[in-house]
């Protein structure tokens, strides 16, 4: 930043940059507010009319009082910085956002205080502070401007008076027209105190009773605004000193010096303090503090948290801090400019140390309120009027929005909303602070600034004897205090002067002048030695307050990132390989970070590492290697660091237990050494070469300031040189590094990119707000929209698909439940930000669901006029995903019943996102919002020309973007909504053969999910539907149809039959369930008989599904998908293993050790998830490549294949015979010679295989060698059998020489491998050991 010349010297460290001067131009006399005409063309052009040929008509309906006027910057000094340029538009509307407005003696005149910032276009900010006042109009012109105004205004009312009714009904047909309408008319509604009370029993008075303006009999009063622009937020300092310069002017007597003398001090003579020092400066009449926090604390923030923590208490202050931190939409609500200003500052304050990247606009110019259709995140503050209410206010985004109503202490949170980590124990901490001060934890409404007084004679004398004191005590400076002291010194020193005194005391005659001076001395003396003002002591009880509650906010901070460090991913050699390749890069391992986080903070983690915020601060981390680290990252780090030395964090990572900041009294004690020792002393005010006679004072007016006088200050300041020698030091370091490392316009460029990837628009150009300029911005944000659409369906796919993805080199490995939900959650908002782009009618809170409903009104007045179902050209029927289950309708308008069907959910935000959900789980996202939008006639009613949705090329790329969705399987609706009834429907498909087929005996079944089951279902005999397949062969089936709470992800069925009847004998090829919401299909296959004397003898078996994948033909990408989830195992498998003379390939000893090795390890997998990502247990266990489909493959190995009297002999034949075996040998004795461990073992065996041969169910051979397995795994028991299987003599008759069991090397491998399971909880699902009794 290059240092300019005479003008604006040494400006970067200068305490103030402008003075400035706004209010009345009396020689343009009054104009309508120019963004008023604006809004009438932005009007226009959404109602479909020529917005050229609006006519620029003036708005008679209101009373000329009530309505704003065109404000203009009548002065500002000095005219331009180089560092900092004068931005004339944005500072009117800023200082004056409603223009300005007029009173009369009736009225309350009360000044008021507000400040505002502008953010630039590469982040930085300057601020201002404003005392608005009023002043009385002396323009005979502007008098009788306002009498024409107020008469025309007379006459309009009592012409509509007459046509009430007529008006009255218009009225009400429009009020649903537009939300940006409503919210405009709430806003104009303004009454002030007197007016609201002059109208008595609701009727509008504006004749010639109290309210209205009469030129004769009425004095007219104006707002003016002063206004400091520095670079720095020194609130309290600078409220101060415009406070007095607005003293001085409404004084009876003129000021010690004129206006100019403080106004050029404050602009040329007040340096910026340097980082932690204290500095004082001199106003009209007191003296005025300030400090500067050191290079090591928190950064600089004066506007008073204490007011912020009361207006809203600490609880929703917390909540509202939570929604900034997830980068949602914060609306902040009050009439008040400086509430908005203190609640805004305040909480971005809070966020250190990471920095608020979105849009932020503490005060919202009212010229301005079509920002509020801005789809970003977005801190915002709107003026509220008195008597407007909150429900009459409707806003164009709701779903992601949180609305801070300051003045009534209330805010509406968006739903599905994380809480911040250890809330509880953070608000106790926050509380005891400000209880430490006094102040109540629930807050309360702080009462508004309270009026300046215009009676201030008195004490002005006090305060310019405190000023003129305080000037003589300081020696440093000679400019005026001098000569007061010369006078005493004189008088004191003149023996002859001191007998005229005494004569005169003696008489009763007072010197007052040389009292005061002497007692002023006296007085100076004894303060200099620890006195301080009431004020001064306030004002360092804020500061302490304020730091100490920034301190708990950091400390949060720092022990949830205590390790940030660890994770963070740097993989350039260089800044500018880092730079270009920024966007393709994953900067940090959130996965990692994530799994090293407390179960209870990842709700709020998983949201909060996927923000902007949290994005930059990471870059700044990495950029921090090849530059000068940013200061509050430096900060942050040190703090870290600090912790460390202490050793303050819990030796656990993982612990969740809070930590209360250390930091507290430490911070308060630097704030108060600088407060109660200053280190430097501004130049005083002193008189300056001004022409005599001008800026003549004249009490209650602000006068012309002589502008030559403070365009330019002094050359000579030895503190302007000195920090303009530094500033060339830097500035020459910086250029040879930058010509060491890379062209400095190159890395300028490529910083600037980095930095504002992901951003959409900073701040609204408050300078330009010409329609074109409106365009050009929507514009950037239909850009923003369809980037962030396609990054976040990017991210989405690579995370999804895992394992594919991380081959292909695309970055990190599977996805979480948690990180899963995150980006769904994500997307949900994106869509609402999409759809209340340009919105112009909206019913409830969610744009996407009122769209949908007023699609759904349309569709179903179609449906009735043409007496045809909804369907006619929309509705298509998904393809049978498998022969028997009936084909399922598919459309956007039945998704929407099935959601306002669930009663569960509430609101219309809550439809839009499961709606959202269900279709993603449907794949039918992208077709379904194609099927939305293709109603045009609908979009144009419903959005303006500008919105995102009526950008033709822009739409077709997002709905492409949602397709590629489609490669990956969504469970998103089931694992949220999971208390809901869903209708499910169930076909068992017999094997082809019609007489296999028929059964005579009563079927039942029960469907099993992660969730729960749906019970026993009894199906009623020979419910048998013929259907012929596309060869036109018949074949049965039997359907069912029920309808259960949410079974979740289905994974078993239980399908068995009573035996009854002479057809008892069943072959079952499959059963097919779907969930008839979701539309997922997934099949059991069993492929095995349910009869007694027939296969093993089973009338039940337990089936595990598999999920069927719907094979569509706008299906986009099939060739991608996530893996299948496990099944039953094959028909053919079972043929091969079971029967023993199948001719299948049998498995190999190594493969049955690998197939071993895989059951195991998967269900170690399985443990080491989180609980609530795990799935089914069942399905590890008895589904293909389960555990106990690799024991079966192991005991299957040499067992003998001969026949006995033409039957099947299964393992369960092997197990029964060793049990008899020990049966005999214990009753003969032979067992209890063995070890005692020995004996232990064979009871157990013998207990588990009798109570599963003695249970009531009817579940095969098969069937009772999978419970065994099962049963030996949850109880640790399956090591201490297999020695005694290997061992009993038994084996000899029944096994083969070379048999895997008759191995004692590769039995004794396989009980260390499956001793690995004991680590674990394995819990079995109620279907398998239903009626065993152990």
């Amino acid at each position: 930043m290059s240092v300019t010349t005479s003008g604006s010297g040494s400006a970067p460290c200068r305490f103030a940059h402008y003075f400035v001067v706004c209010g009345i131009d009396n020689e343009t006399g009054l104009e309508p507010d120019a963004l008023a005409a604006l809004y009438q063309w932005l009007e226009a052009d959404r109602q479909g009319r020529d917005p050229e040929a609006v006519a620029a008509g003036e708005n008679f309906d209101q009373s000329p009082l009530k309505r704003t006027f065109k404000s203009k910057v009548l002065d500002h000094y000095p005219e331009n910085i180089e560092c900092n340029p004068f931005d004339q538009d944005a500072v009117n509307m800023l200082c004056m956002p409603k223009g300005l407005s007029f009173r009369t003696q009736r009225d309350s005149r009360t000044p008021q205080f507000h400040s505002f910032l502008i953010t630039r276009e590469d982040g930085s900010r300057t601020y201002g502070f404003v005392h608005t006042f009023y002043e009385e109009v002396t323009s005979p012109q502007i008098c009788s401007a306002m009498q024409t105004l107020h008469q025309m205004h007379q006459a309009e009312h009592n012409a509509s008076a007459h046509n009430c009714p007529s008006s009255s009904s218009s009225s009400s047909s429009s009020s649903s027209s537009s939300s940006m309408d409503s919210l405009a008319s709430s806003l104009d509604e303004v009454e002030s105190p007197s007016s609201t009370s002059s109208s008595q029993g609701g009727r509008r008075s504006c004749g010639c009773s109290g309210e209205g303006y009469d030129s004769v009999r009425d004095t007219l009063y104006v707002s003016k605004a002063m206004c400091l622009i520095t670079p720095m937020p020194f609130m309290h300092a600078c409220k101060r000193f415009l406070s007095q310069v607005h003293r001085a002017v409404i004084s009876h007597q003129p000021p010690p010096l004129p206006l100019e003398s403080y106004i050029y001090n404050i602009l040329y003579e007040v340096p910026l303090p340097p980082p932690g020092r204290s500095l004082k400066f001199h106003g009209v009449y007191e003296p005025i503090l300030c400090q500067r926090p050191g290079v090591g604390e928190l950064p600089l923030a004066d506007f008073p948290l204490s007011e912020a923590f009361q207006l809203l208490g600490v609880e929703n202050l917390v909540q509202i801090f939570t929604c900034v931190l997830l980068e949602m939409q914060i609306l902040l609500y009050s009439q008040d400019y400086q509430r908005l200003m203190v609640v805004a500052e305040g909480i971005t304050t809070l966020l250190f140390p990471f920095q608020w990247q979105h849009v932020y606009v503490p005060i919202l110019p009212a010229s301005l309120l079509h920002f509020l259709d801005a789809p970003v995140p977005y801190l915002m503050g709107l003026q509220s009027k008195e008597g407007t209410d909150r429900s009459k206010l409707e806003l164009p985004q709701e779903a992601n929005l949180c609305f801070v109503d300051i003045d009534n202490h209330c805010i509406e949170l968006p739903e599905d909303f994380p809480h911040f980590p250890n809330k509880t124990e953070f608000i106790q901490e926050l509380s005891e602070v400000l209880l430490s001060f006094g102040l109540s934890p629930e807050g309360g409404n702080t009462s508004s600034e309270p009026a300046v007084s215009s009676q201030t004679s008195v004490l002005e004398k006090e305060l310019k004897s405190t000023s003129l004191s305080e000037l003589v005590d300081d020696r440093k400076n000679g400019n005026l205090g001098g000569e007061a002291l010369d006078v005493l010194e004189l008088l004191q020193g003149n023996p002859t002067l001191e007998r005229l005194q005494a004569l005169a005391k003696r008489t009763g005659v007072k010197v007052a002048r040389l009292e005061a001076l002497a007692v002023g001395q006296k007085a100076v003396g004894e303060e200099g030695v620890g006195g301080r003002s009431p004020a001064e002591e306030e004002e360092l009880r804020n500061a302490k307050l304020n730091v100490q509650l920034r301190e708990v906010f950091a400390a949060r901070f720092a022990t949830m990132f205590t390790d940030y460090e660890s994770f963070v991913i740097q993989n350039s050699p260089d800044l500018e390989s880092w730079l270009t390749n920024r966007e393709q890069m994953h900067n940090f391992d959130k996965a990692s970070f994530l799994s090293d986080q407390p179960e209870p903070y990842l709700p709020f983690l998983s949201h909060f590492i996927e923000t902007q915020m949290f994005a930059t601060f990471i870059d700044n981390k990495i950029m921090s290697q090849w530059e000068e680290k940013e200061p509050l990252l430096r900060v942050f780090d040190g703090r870290i660091e600090k912790a460390r030395l202490y050793n303050v964090r819990a030796p656990s990572l993982r612990s969740s237990v809070y930590q209360k900041c250390t930091f507290l009294k430490e911070s308060a004690q630097a704030i108060e050494q600088r407060l109660r020792k200053i280190d430097h002393t501004a130049i005083h005010p002193h008189l300056l070469n001004m022409k005599i006679g001008q800026g003549k004072y004249q009490q209650g007016f602000f006068p012309k300031l002589q502008a030559d006088v403070l365009a330019s200050g002094p050359t000579n300041n030895k503190w302007s040189n000195r920090t303009c020698s530094t500033q060339r030091r830097v500035d020459r370091h910086r250029q040879h590094n930058d010509h060491l490392v890379l062209d400095n316009d190159l890395k300028e460029k490529y910083m600037q990119e980095a930095r504002n990837l992901g951003k959409n628009l900073r701040q609204p150009k408050l300078s330009d707000l010409s329609p074109a300029v409106i365009a050009q911005t929507n514009w950037k944000f239909v850009e923003g929209l369809l980037k962030e659409c396609k990054m976040k369906t990017k991210r989405m796919l690579v995370e999804k698909m895992g394992r594919e993805a991380v081959e292909l080199g695309h970055g990190e490995v599977n996805i979480t439940g948690l990180e899963e939900n995150t980006l769904i959650a994500s997307l949900c908002d994106l869509l609402e930000r999409i759809w209340s782009h340009g919105l112009q009618v909206k019913q409830g809170k969610s744009a996407l669901w009122s769209h949908l409903l007023h699609y759904q009104t349309r569709e179903e007045k179609n449906e009735q006029l043409s007496e045809s179902p909804v369907s006619s050209g929309q509705e298509k029927r998904k393809p049978e995903s498998s022969v028997g289950l009936p084909a399922l309708h598919v459309s956007v308008i039945q998704d929407m019943r099935h959601i306002q069907s669930m009663g569960e959910i509430k609101t219309d935000v809550g439809r839009a996102r499961a709606w959202i959900r269900l279709s993603l789980e449907k794949k039918l996202l992208s077709q379904h919002l194609k099927q939305l939008l293709s109603n045009q006639a609908l979009t144009k009613k419903l959005y303006k020309r500008y919105a995102f949705l009526r950008c033709e090329e822009e739409k077709e790329q997002f709905l492409f973007h949602l397709l590629s969705l489609n490669t990956v399987d969504y469970f998103c609706f089931t694992s949220v909504f999971t208390t809901i009834m869903i209708p499910y429907r169930a076909v068992i498909i017999p094997i082809k053969k019609l007489s296999n087929a028929m059964t005579t005996s009563n079927p039942w079944l029960c469907v099993s999910g992660e969730l729960g089951d749906s019970g026993i279902l009894q199906i009623t005999k020979n419910v048998l539907e013929m259907k012929f397949d596309s060869a036109f062969r018949p074949h049965t089936q039997i359907s069912i149809a029920f309808k259960r709470q949410n079974l979740g992800k289905l994974t078993t069925v239980q399908l068995g039959h009573d035996n009854s009847g002479l057809l008892a004998k069943w072959l079952v090829d499959c059963v097919m369930v779907r969930n008839e919401i979701t539309g997922h299909t997934y099949k059991f296959p069993c492929g095995r008989w349910l009869g007694k004397g027939v296969d093993d003898g089973s009338l039940e078996r337990v089936l595990i599904g598999e999920f069927v994948v719907p094979c569509n033909d706008e299906d986009g990408g099939r060739g991608s998908r996530t893996p299948p989830l496990q099944q039953s195992p094959s028909q053919i498998r079972r043929i091969s293993i079971t029967s023993l003379t199948g001719r299948g390939n049998k498995p190999t000893t190594v493969q049955i050790q690998e197939s071993i090795g895989e059951a195991v390890n998967n269900i170690i997998k399985h443990f080491h998830k989180p609980e609530k990502e795990r799935g089914s247990l069942t399905v590890l266990l008895c589904g293909e490549g389960g555990l106990v489909w690799a024991l079966e493959q192991f005991f299957h190995h040499g067992f003998r294949s001969a026949r006995i009297f033409q039957k099947n002999v299964f393992v369960w034949d092997f197990y029964e015979r060793t049990l008899a075996f020990m049966e005999n040998a214990d009753q003969i004795g032979d067992l209890q010679e063995t070890p005692e461990l020995l004996g232990l073992n064979c009871e157990s065996f013998c207990r588990y295989v009798n109570a599963i041969n003695n249970m009531p169910r009817n579940i095969g051979k098969d069937g009772k060698f999978q419970l065994l397995v099962c049963l030996g795994a949850r109880d640790r028991l399956l090591p201490q059998w297999l020695p005694l299987l290997a061992e009993c003599p038994v084996i000899t008759r029944m096994y083969e020489e070379n048999a895997l069991l008759r191995d004692k090397l590769t039995v004794s491998s396989l009980i260390a491998v499956l001793e690995t399971l004991h680590d674990f909880p394995i819990t079995l699902e109620s279907s398998l050991t239903k009626s065993v009794e152990l």
